[in-house]
C-alpha cells in the first residue's frame, strides 16, 4: 500500500512540475512538490534542487504593499514535512538541507491585536522580522517559527514556539523556545546550556 502511495505521489509531483514549473521564480532539478494545499504567488517563490515537499503543505507569499519586496526561498536538499504552512510577506529563507517535520508553521508576519474595539481578523497584518533557517537545521513536529533567525545545524523540539533568534549548533525546546543544549567545540560534544554558561 505504501509503495502505491509513493508511486502516485511521484507521478503527481512530475505532473505538477510540468504544469506549474514556469510559474515559480525558480523550480530546481529533481524537486518534488506533492499535493500542495495552496501555492500563493509562486512568482515570488524560489525552490532549489533536490527538494521534497510533502502533501498538504501551503507555500505563500503576499507583500504587505505593492512596492515591498517579498520572497520565499527554499535551498537545495530541503525536506519539508506534511501540513507545513510557510507564509512570507517580506522574506523567508531556508538554507540547504533544512528538515521540517509535519505541521510546522513558519511566518514573518502577524495580526495586529492592539485595538481592543476591533476583532483581530479586521486588524492589519504587520511585518515581523525576516526569517532565516540555517543549513542542516531540523524543525520538529508542530513547531512555530515566528520572525526569527535560526542558525546552522540546530534542533528545534516538537511543539516549540521560536520567538527569539537561535545561534548555530543549539537545541531549543518549549514555548517560548529556550536553548537547552549547545555544541562545545572544545570537547567536541553537545552539552547542557547551563553547563556552558
Amino acid at each position: 500500500m505504501i509503495f502505491h502511495i509513493r508511486i502516485l505521489n511521484y507521478f503527481y509531483a512530475k505532473l505538477f512540475e510540468i504544469i506549474y514549473k514556469n510559474k515559480f521564480k525558480n523550480f530546481g532539478r529533481r524537486t518534488r512538490l506533492v499535493f500542495p494545499i495552496a501555492i500563493e504567488s509562486p512568482g515570488n517563490i524560489s525552490l532549489g534542487d533536490d527538494i521534497y515537499i510533502a502533501a498538504q503543505t501551503c507555500l505563500a507569499t503576499r507583500p504587505l504593499s505593492p512596492y515591498s519586496p517579498c520572497t520565499l526561498r527554499i535551498g537545495d536538499g530541503c525536506k519539508i514535512g506534511r501540513f507545513n504552512h510557510i507564509y512570507a510577506t517580506g522574506s523567508i529563507i531556508l538554507h540547504q538541507n533544512v528538515l521540517t517535520a509535519n505541521g510546522v508553521y513558519i511566518s514573518d508576519n502577524y495580526h495586529d491585536y492592539r485595538d481592543i474595539q476591533s476583532p483581530i481578523v479586521n486588524q492589519p497584518v504587520l511585518q515581523g522580522g525576516h526569517v532565516e533557517i540555517g543549513e542542516g537545521t531540523w524543525i520538529g513536529h508542530n513547531a512555530c517559527v515566528l520572525g526569527v533567525r535560526i542558525g546552522r545545524n540546530c534542533v528545534i523540539g516538537a511543539n516549540s514556539v521560536v520567538t527569539h533568534d537561535i545561534p548555530d549548533y543549539c537545541v531549543a525546546v518549549g514555548a517560548p523556545a529556550k536553548i537547552i543544549k549547545r555544541y562545545d567545540p572544545d570537547s567536541n560534544t553537545w552539552r547542557r546550556a547551563d553547563v556552558l554558561s
